[in-house]
């Protein structure tokens, strides 16, 4: 197998090979293991079984991100988004969504749940020291630079 490649383990009959939909998808569709359907009321989280286990590449990590269709269209969404799986990871891929919708909504067997993105990853050696270098963002937190869209426009702060 090539450097490049997924191993994807089966755990349940009813897994499906996680798959790019598109030539151009940065993620692969996961889809939902299930014997029966599962309804999310709203409001409601459920961890959806996906019957594969995976062997990330070296120096990678798998990202699980929320398909924007699930979202848009019935408020379902990846609670955790997005979820890491580390490389040494080897138990079931599994997909916590919640139902932010005003409709129940049906997970059934094969929906295609979630998206798998595997990246790059830089692991850093964390160091305490007595001061940082300053920056023209500084201390600003959330909402700091504001909400136009203007080149320098900071009339959020």
């Amino acid at each position: 197998m090539s450097e490049n490649s997924l191993r994807v383990k089966r755990l349940r009959p009813e897994a499906q090979l996680p798959r790019y939909m598109t030539d151009a998808a940065a993620g692969m569709d996961l889809a939902a293991a299930l014997d029966t359907p599962i309804t999310l009321e709203p409001g409601e989280r459920a961890l959806v079984p996906t019957g594969i286990a995976i062997a990330l590449p070296a120096g990678t990590e798998a990202q699980v991100r929320p398909r924007s269709g699930l979202a848009v269209r019935s408020g379902v969404t990846v609670v955790n988004a997005p979820g890491t799986i580390d490389a040494d990871y080897r138990g079931e891929v599994k997909v916590a969504l919640i139902n932010l919708g005003r409709e129940p909504f049906v997970v059934e067997p094969g929906t295609r749940v979630a998206q798998l993105v595997v990246a790059p990853v830089t692991r850093v050696v964390p160091a305490f020291v007595d001061e940082l270098d300053d920056t023209v963002r500084g201390a600003g937190g959330f909402g700091h630079t504001g909400t136009r869209s203007g080149a320098g426009d900071r009339s959020g702060e």
